[in-house]
């Protein structure tokens, strides 16, 4: 059966459908489908006009909430490829109670976030904050090892919270270490760490014995503070806690104490609020790492992102199933 050309439109802010699908990139789309349009508003004459013909939506950063009101302009309307992470700000949840299917690149956008955790557990695992520290302050020859004992990877305990699609591509990274990787997801059954290679534990224990813990939690009502103070003053002093995800799941208040107080290490890519206030000290502890949420999908990275929506297109144009389509029964559970 020949491939058919579905009617698509694209749905974001001028500025991520320039970043994530370049001129080359929307050629490779043209080629695909029948492009109707571009629109940042489903409000207009213009964008009804063309929510009349469209038959499936390219969503990304930016884009206008599908409401009633839209679905009720788009009566051809098959699926939604978001070309981003989460869907849930971006679709009423009509749009899956209505049989339209949903394709979101979330499980891509995982990847480079991955890599980021991964490299700073290994690098908190060599102490590198500390170190370089010292270093900077002696700029000379100094007894590594007796001034960082502990120093290394090899057999130490990493605790995972959380086994989303990021920590899961974390768990699979770290297979290539020598660690004992911990998990604590209250989702994940036994038959599914004993798949990924993992142990499951209760949440205070992976917080009493991990030499780097690594968040990786979906932001729920049910997570927030769900590193709470209590866990936090449990961590063994030395001890690193890497977040990625969102700030509100940990006690940012209670963590900033202990790693002022020279207790812990942080390596914080999410804070509460989103950029902390300039006086913050955070900012000037040399426990600290604040990088500025660059763990996601930037610069070369947002291609992967197209790519793969590019790939469910092309499914839609043979009638085959999508790849990435979004579970309405996990949603709710998920980022």
């Amino acid at each position: 059966m020949s491939a058919r050309r579905p009617v698509i439109a694209f749905a974001m802010s001028d500025s991520v459908r320039g970043r994530v699908f370049p001129e080359r990139v929307m050629r490779e789309y043209a080629a695909a489908a029948d492009i109707a349009g571009i629109l940042t508003e489903y409000t207009s004459d213009h964008a009804r006009s063309v929510l009349a013909r469209v038959e499936v939506l390219v969503t990304g950063w930016g884009a206008p909430r599908i409401d009633t009101a839209a679905l009720d302009a788009a009566p051809r309307l098959e699926a939604v490829l978001h070309a981003a992470g989460t869907v849930k700000p971006y679709l009423d949840p009509a749009v899956l109670e209505r049989g339209v299917r949903v394709s979101s690149a979330a499980g891509a956008n995982a990847v480079p976030v991955a890599e980021f955790a991964v490299a700073m557990i290994v690098l908190a695992g060599k102490q590198v904050l500390p170190i370089a520290r010292h270093y900077r302050q002696v700029q000379d020859e100094f007894d590594i090892e007796a001034s960082f004992p502990g120093l290394g990877n090899y057999g130490q305990r990493v605790g995972i919270i959380g086994a989303s699609k990021i920590g899961r591509i974390v768990i699979g990274m770290l297979r290539a270490y020598a660690f004992e990787v911990v998990v604590y997801d209250p989702y994940l059954t036994e038959a599914d760490a004993a798949e990924l290679g993992v142990i499951s534990v209760a949440l205070d224990e992976l917080l009493r014995t991990s030499r780097v813990v690594s968040v990786h939690a979906p932001s729920l009502p049910s997570t927030i503070d769900l590193v709470d103070a209590a866990g936090i003053a449990s961590m063994p002093r030395g001890a690193t806690l890497v977040n990625t995800a969102r700030g509100e799941i940990v006690d940012q208040d209670a963590l900033t104490r202990r790693v002022l107080a020279g207790e812990l290490f942080a390596i914080l890519d999410v804070t509460v609020p989103w950029i902390l206030e300039p006086d913050h000290p955070l900012y000037t502890s040399e426990h600290a790492l604040l990088t500025p949420h660059i763990a996601g999908s930037y610069g070369v990275e947002l291609e992967r992102l197209s790519g793969v929506m590019l790939d469910e297109l092309l499914r839609i144009s043979r009638g085959e199933p999508l790849a990435h389509e979004v579970e309405p029964e996990l949603l709710a559970i998920t980022a």
